[in-house]
């Protein structure tokens, strides 16, 4: 009898980040809690539904466990997907968040493939993509 293989389970996504209050304003604006204490700590973490965790630690951290580590640039090909209520929902949170100063990726358009879309970046130009079917 085949035992199937043991295969690692992806448990957190975690982002580098210049200013951590900066960074956990904007993803609580995005509806997620992260706990009280963590704009000023090193480490952060969330847990989404679904039980994965996103995780935030500063420069300094990251520096901490590689001397050698240095960010890559705003706009690096790293993103984030949230999946919006609807395309209604997908304008507003594009629209909340551009008008308090984060930076639009792309305006809300419907994509071929049958999706509202738009995309957000982050305080460390992380891409934050917004997404829902369309009707």
């Amino acid at each position: 009898m085949n035992t199937p293989p043991v295969v690692p389970r992806l448990d957190a996504i975690g982002l580098v980040v210049a200013d951590m209050a900066a960074s956990l304003a904007f993803y609580r604006r995005l509806g997620l809690t992260v706990p009280d204490g963590s704009d000023t700590a090193p480490h952060a973490e969330a847990r989404l539904p679904g039980g994965l965790r996103l995780m935030w630690d500063t420069h300094e951290t990251a520096r901490s466990l590689d001397p050698d580590w240095t960010p890559l640039p705003a706009g690096a090909p790293t993103g984030l997907a949230f999946a919006c209520a609807d395309a209604a929902h997908v304008d507003a949170v594009y629209t909340d968040l551009t008008a308090a100063g984060y930076r639009g990726g792309k305006a809300p358009w419907d994509a071929d493939w049958g999706q509202r879309y738009a995309v957000v970046q982050d305080p460390d130009g992380h891409g934050v993509d917004l997404f829902a079917p369309l009707p």
